[in-house]
């Protein structure tokens, strides 16, 4: 809360409401503009820092389902693809479970060159989540597990259905951002 926000106390419903959408929506346009910050470091376009966060948050994936979180088409997704494997920071390798399949992966080298930026951010948002209490964060993590729905039935509404399922967190990150970015 800034200096010039009134104290909690003083509000009424209505006014932690819009303060609550106000907050989500400064929290997704500067995590977007964080990202955008971290691309421009790295010198990628906007939509294969995204395809790298979901590397990073996922492990793997496979082309289709990079196309599914990116909104992008097969063949979009394949040339971003290429442009990720010739500045060498993912691989295809291919997918045991299906012969003709490609599983693609955040090379190491790429990992270790990327967490360092993350750092800080991971840090902070380590701290600032530890500050809340175990039911504030239950309360935060309905919250947000609610507005992930709500948003994807809006897109479905639309007619447009960028993704088929959410990202979900691997058992373990020990190689990533921690997930975020």
């Amino acid at each position: 809360m800034s200096t010039k926000d009134p104290p909690m106390a003083h509000l009424t419903k209505g006014d932690l409401e819009k303060q609550v959408i106000v907050g989500a929506r400064e929290y997704g346009i500067n995590a977007v503009l964080f990202r955008h910050a971290v691309g421009a470091v790295l010198g990628l376009n906007v939509t294969d820092m995204e395809c790298l966060g979901v590397l990073f948050f996922k492990g793997l994936a496979t082309p289709t389902e990079l196309a599914h979180y990116t909104g992008l088409s097969s063949g979009a997704t394949t040339a971003m693809l290429d442009r990720l494997e010739k500045s060498c920071l993912i691989e295809r390798r291919p997918n045991p479970r299906d012969r003709r399949g490609t599983l693609v992966v955040i090379v190491q080298e790429t990992a270790n060159r990327v967490a360092p930026l993350f750092a800080s951010a991971r840090d902070a948002q380590d701290a600032l989540v530890a500050s809340y209490s175990e039911k504030e964060l239950q309360l935060l993590s309905d919250f947000f597990s609610r507005s992930v729905g709500m948003w994807e039935d809006e897109r479905r509404k639309l007619g447009v259905e960028i993704s088929k399922r959410r990202v979900k967190a691997p058992p373990s990150r020990a190689t990533t951002p921690k997930g975020r970015g």
